[in-house]
């Protein structure tokens, strides 16, 4: 694989439409609306960063981050997701790659942190743990995690952007790697 990661272009959307729906289509706790969340993000201008993984040319995956609110007021916290990749290239350090140039282009911007609903494991490679003064609503604590770019996690509730559509549930910003 020749990887080159970038942001989306316009001329992406579609490609990035269908490798969503196709990275989600057998996902356990997916309800089918992570590329709805993506193009509602885009629309609403609250899409902070989409990058893209390709090999050649053929777009092999996604990932998104949009910013936070939290109830104590903190401002520039993000979340990380939906991130996608084909079902032809998962397993292979595409969603890695991703995540990885992704949180750097977050901390280049001068965030504050991050949030990500998802696989514990997974992400802890990348320095995210649960903080339990951290959470959102309705979702198990485990799933939940944090990384800070500074020295703190603040105290509070986090809420996504209605574009996630009130509730977020744990496979619509779980990886696909």
């Amino acid at each position: 694989m020749d990887l080159e990661i970038r942001f989306e272009v316009e001329s992406d959307t579609a490609e990035i439409a269908r490798v969503i729906e196709a990275a989600f289509a057998r996902a356990e706790h997916s309800d089918g609306t992570e590329a709805q969340i993506v193009e509602a993000l885009r629309r609403r201008r609250r899409l902070e960063i989409s990058m893209v993984a390709l090999d050649r040319g053929s777009l092999l995956g996604q990932v998104a981050i949009s910013p936070v609110s939290l109830s104590s007021g903190e401002l520039g916290w993000f979340g990380l997701g939906p991130v996608a990749v084909a079902p032809g290239a998962q397993k292979r350090g595409v969603g890695r790659l991703l995540v990885e140039r992704a949180l750097e282009e977050l901390q280049k911007r001068g965030a504050v942190g991050c949030v990500v609903l998802g696989d514990p494991a997974y992400y802890a490679r990348f320095g995210f743990r649960v903080w339990p003064s951290l959470s959102l609503p309705g979702i198990p604590p485990e799933y939940f995690q944090a990384m800070s770019f500074g020295l703190e996690v603040p105290t509070g509730e986090v809420a996504y952007d209605v574009a996630f559509g009130g509730a977020v549930e744990v496979g619509e910003v779980e990886h696909l790697d």
